[in-house]
């Protein structure tokens, strides 16, 4: 190995200490203590080598972004998979991002901590474009074949998105987790629940979007 790929895959090891260390603080102590400062005190680098190899606090979160959406993506692709019809494969999507939601709370919190991503940080991360074709796919196949598309997809797939987002924001408050899903107030398993009652009406207004036309 020449001294030229020596020193480049020791950088590349040094940015994914990088990247481990500031992860680990943030599982252990939250994202409200990350710092450039802590990262560098964790790992035993000067601030400056952290610096070396991102531009600051944000180009890390950036790297955070992308593996949140690409783990999501890979999540929901995968669910939609072991699928038959476009409507189950909707259904399946929309359990496994709500799984996906509480099981990666540390990555959903950065990845959704203003609410959706605007088309303009969708630009930088591309897995959002995958996760934009997997759950439009299905949409649009919910039509059938010879059927003129009766709805915007682009619209559809941001009311999936937004409706999925609004619930899991709701239940990721612990008191919500706790009044949802206690028997003592009459409405074991709530969230869950909602969920599917939510899926299954989301499937039925596309259907309907197209089955007038057919009596026309």
């Amino acid at each position: 190995m020449g001294i030229t790929d020596r020193k480049l895959r020791q950088k590349e090891e040094v940015r994914a200490s990088i990247l481990d260390t500031a992860w680990e603080l943030v599982v252990t102590e939250g994202w409200q203590s990350f710092s450039i400062r802590k990262i560098a005190d964790a790992i035993e680098y000067s601030v400056p080598v952290i610096y070396s190899h991102f531009e600051n606090k944000d180009a890390i979160l950036l790297e955070f972004n992308k593996k949140g959406f690409q783990l999501l993506t890979e999540t929901l692709a995968a669910a939609k998979a072991g699928e038959s019809n476009p409507a189950d494969e909707i259904r399946a999507m929309g359990r496994a991002y709500w799984n996906f939601a509480f099981a990666n709370k540390e990555y959903y919190q950065l990845m959704f901590g203003l609410g959706i991503p605007t088309c303009e940080t969708a630009s930088k991360i591309p897995a959002m474009q995958d996760f934009n074709k997997v759950v439009t796919g299905s949409i649009v196949a919910m039509v059938p074949e010879g059927k003129s598309l009766p709805f915007d997809p682009f619209l559809k797939y941001q009311s999936f998105w937004s409706m999925l987002h609004g619930l899991v924001s709701i239940n990721m408050s612990s008191l919500t987790n706790m009044a949802g899903n206690d028997p003592e107030h009459g409405h074991p398993g709530l969230p869950q629940q909602v969920l599917e009652d939510v899926l299954c009406s989301f499937i039925r207004g596309i259907q309907m979007a197209w089955q007038p036309s057919e009596q026309t």
